[in-house]
């Protein structure tokens, strides 16, 4: 039986190499999300904070996990975003530092309303939207935008509004 298994794990090796066996193609795989092309830079974009800091990629690099929010109101959909993020966030265990997670709105600092009638989690609603992201998104940071830098750096909202997007270290 070891002869057999060394033999056929070579067979294969010899066929990946030479272009004629097609594993991952044959097989697929569980990815679901999409490149951007072209990239964008997040930092051209003139996001800043609600104290008015200019956007910068994190120090050390973090990739980091956008949840994009147009309007001011927060409302189901937006909240279930936030919540799977924070989902995603908590299961990467102890490699969780090396990932952030922000929301970006084109909404003006204080604008931001959470308009959900439930959490996903079941949890009792809190009163402001800054509350739910103090208690329910803790260390999540929240970017301000223009609406017309916010359109041109997620276009993509318009047909897939339940989108959130995966950011390099560098801000791409």
């Amino acid at each position: 039986i070891p002869v057999t298994v060394i033999l056929a794990a070579s067979w294969l090796w010899y066929f990946v190499v030479n272009g004629e066996l097609d594993i991952v193609g044959e097989l697929g795989t569980a990815n679901s999300g999409e490149l951007l092309r072209p990239p964008r830079q997040a930092q051209d974009a003139g996001w800043h904070s609600a104290d008015g800091q200019a956007f910068l990629p994190a120090t050390p690099p973090k990739w980091v996990l956008v949840v994009p929010q147009q309007k001011g109101r927060c409302a189901a959909a937006c909240e279930s975003r936030l919540y799977e993020t924070r989902q995603i966030h908590m299961a990467l265990g102890k490699t969780m530092g090396r990932v952030a997670r922000a929301l970006v709105t084109a909404a003006r600092p204080g604008e931001l309303v959470l308009a959900a009638e439930t959490l996903s989690d079941d949890r009792p609603l809190p009163e402001t939207m800054a509350q739910y992201l103090d208690r329910d998104q803790r260390g999540m940071s929240v970017w301000y935008s223009g609406e017309a830098a916010f359109g041109d750096l997620f276009p993509e909202l318009a047909d897939q509004p339940d989108s959130w997007y995966l950011m390099d270290p560098a801000g791409w």
